[in-house]
C-alpha cells in the first residue's frame, strides 16, 4: 500500500500584526526578505508602463511638458502670475517634475491591490511591495524628466550651484510622502472604490494648493504656517529653488515637509499591515 507523500509546502496565515515594536520588526524583515521581488516588480513595472507605445520612455515628459506649455500660456501670458525672475516656462516646469512624479505615484499607485487582484488572492507576499513599486516608477518618470530640465537651463542660461545637491534630500521626502500616502489610500481603495474615482478631483484640488504655478511667495504671511502644513508645498518650492535660483532652501518648509512625511510612513505601515490580512477576502 503506497503511502502519501507528507506535503511538506509552508503555508502562510496573514494575520494583522500586533502593534508592538515586535509585530511591526516582524513585518519590516519579511519585506526584506522578498527584497528580490520589490526589484523584480519594480523593473517590470517600468517596462510594462510604456511597452508598445510608440513614444516609449517619452512619456515620462510628455506629461510634465504639456502642462508646463498650458500653464505657460494661461499663466504668463494670459495672466501674468509672478515667476520671481525666471522665465516662467522653467519656473513651472521645475515645479511639475516633482509634483507630476507625485501626482503619478498616487494615481496608479492607489489601485495597485485591486488591479493586481489576481497575485493578492493567490500568491503570499507583503502586500506594500505593489504600492511601493509604483513609488519607485514615478520616481524613474523623475529622473527621465530632469533630462529635460537641464536642457531648459541650459537654453535659457541658468547655471546651478552647490546648492543642487539639496535634491537628495528632498527627493528622499518626496519619496517618503509618496510612499506613505499610496499605501493608505491603496489600502481603503480595496474597501472603498470611490477613492479611485476620486483620485483626479482630489490630485487637481491638491495641485492647486501647492506652489507649482505660483511661487510660495506669493502666499500671505498669515497662511503661510498652515500652508506648509502640506509636504508638497515645501517639497516643490525648494526643489525649485535649489535648482533654479541657486538659493538655499526654505528649511522650516523642508523640515515641516520632512516631519509630517517622516510621521506619516509608519503610521500608514502600520494601518495598512492591519488592513493586510482581510484583503485578500474583500478584493
Amino acid at each position: 500500500m503506497l503511502e502519501l507523500a507528507e506535503d511538506k509546502r509552508r503555508i502562510k496565515v496573514i494575520r494583522a500584526p500586533s502593534l508592538s515594536w515586535r509585530g511591526l520588526w516582524q513585518s519590516v524583515r519579511a519585506l526584506v526578505e522578498y527584497r528580490d521581488l520589490f526589484y523584480t516588480l519594480s523593473a517590470h513595472r517600468v517596462k510594462v508602463r510604456y511597452k508598445q507605445s510608440m513614444l516609449g520612455f517619452a512619456w515620462a515628459i510628455v506629461q510634465p511638458f504639456t502642462l508646463m506649455l498650458i500653464y505657460t500660456l494661461i499663466f504668463s501670458i494670459v495672466t501674468r502670475m509672478p515667476s520671481e525672475g525666471m522665465p516662467y516656462a522653467v519656473f513651472a516646469y521645475a515645479a511639475l517634475l516633482p509634483w507630476t512624479s507625485f501626482s503619478n505615484a498616487l494615481t496608479s499607485g492607489t489601485n495597485s491591490l485591486v488591479s493586481h487582484s489576481h497575485l493578492v488572492t493567490k500568491v503570499y507576499f507583503p502586500r506594500e511591495i505593489l504600492p511601493a513599486t509604483y513609488v519607485v516608477a514615478s520616481l524613474f518618470d523623475l529622473t527621465v524628466g530632469a533630462s529635460v530640465l537641464a536642457v531648459m537651463m541650459i537654453y535659457y542660461g541658468i547655471v546651478p550651484t552647490l546648492l543642487i545637491l539639496w535634491v537628495v534630500p528632498i527627493v528622499a521626502v518626496l519619496t517618503v510622502f509618496m510612499l506613505g500616502v499610496t499605501l493608505v489610500l491603496s489600502a481603503l481603495q480595496v474597501y472603498f472604490r470611490d477613492i479611485g474615482m476620486a483620485m483626479p478631483l482630489l490630485m487637481q484640488l491638491w495641485l492647486f494648493a501647492s506652489p507649482v504655478v505660483y511661487p510660495l511667495s506669493a502666499v500671505p504671511a498669515r497662511l503661510y504656517p498652515f500652508y506648509v502644513l502640506n509636504p508638497m508645498a515645501g517639497i516643490v518650492e525648494n526643489f525649485r529653488r535649489v535648482v533654479l535660483q541657486g538659493a538655499a532652501p526654505d528649511l522650516y518648509a523642508l523640515i515641516v515637509a520632512a516631519l509630517v512625511s517622516f510621521a506619516l510612513l509608519p503610521v500608514a505601515y502600520v494601518f495598512f499591515k492591519r488592513l493586510e490580512a482581510t484583503l485578500a477576502d474583500v478584493v
